[in-house]
């Protein structure tokens, strides 16, 4: 053993006897340090979540408590990874696994449809499909895992333990889950203006067909439109259309978006 080997072997020896680790035994720990998980739904919405003793591993569901709807709102990558399809008629219907590497997956079951393709590299906050209903399901909701080398573990977000309710109603998580993915709102209606500027006289810059997943960068305010029986001031800057809509077409109750910037 050479001089520099007997110097590490007794620098690990008492570095035991103190309760601590060496670098290498650091690393090899930290390997398996959880991705800061992010909540599995659009930045500012706000959902309820229950858990059941027929759930496999260690799941929760999670169903929209904001006023708007469960079915049709994009599921998100809770953090960044490789996602992988599948589908399971009686079971988990549409769903996706996303590796994030170092033993943790992170499963999202019942999609309505797929929005990336299989094997693709997601950001945290992508969207990743939109919720649904498909295989055994009794309504639309998140069915929602973290896995550690094929291990169901207690879900944690923001590095926050959850609450495992057996009804819904009970507890409630907002999301902001706000960075970097494809969409974090989506928008309501069908032939939907988005102009140059918040205001009705700025150039038309495009029009939404009908329901789109958009990234809202900022909002401010500007002219008031009506529709449906409300009144709204404020518009969103919409990143990959390149103009502001009004809120009024973002299917979120509130006016002004939480967790999004003024612009």
């Amino acid at each position: 053993m050479s001089p520099r080997q007997r110097l590490l072997v007794l620098a690990a020896l008492l570095l035991a006897l103190l309760g601590l680790t060496t670098p290498a035994q650091a690393g090899e720990s930290g390997a398996a340090a959880a991705p800061n998980f992010k909540a599995p739904y659009p930045c500012g919405q706000q959902w309820t979540y229950s858990h059941h003793s027929a759930e496999v591993r260690r799941a929760l569901d999670f169903i929209r408590s904001d006023g708007g709807s469960t079915a049709g709102t994009p599921t998100l990558a809770s953090a960044a990874g490789t996602a992988y399809r599948y589908y399971q008629a009686g079971g988990a219907g549409n769903y996706i696994v996303i590796d994030h590497g170092s033993g943790w997956k992170t499963y999202y079951f019942h999609l309505a449809s797929f929005s990336v393709a299989n094997g693709a590299g997601v950001a945290q906050g992508q969207e990743i499909g939109i919720t649904g209903s498909t295989g055994n399901s009794s309504g639309a909701h998140i069915h929602y895992e973290q896995l550690l080398n094929g291990v169901g573990q207690d879900i944690r977000i923001n590095g926050s333990p959850l609450a495992y309710p057996g009804s819904y109603h009970q507890y409630y998580l907002t999301s902001d889950n706000c960075g970097g993915g494809s969409s974090n709102f989506r928008t309501w209606g069908s032939d939907v203006a988005v102009r140059a500027d918040a205001y009705l006289s700025s150039p038309l810059v495009t029009r939404l067909g009908g329901p789109t997943a958009v990234y809202v960068e900022c909002q401010k305010q500007g002219d008031t439109v009506n529709a449906e029986g409300y009144s709204n001031n404020w518009w969103s800057k919409l990143r990959d259309q390149g103009g502001f809509v009004s809120n009024i077409y973002i299917d979120h109750p509130d006016a002004k978006l939480p967790g999004v910037p003024d612009c």
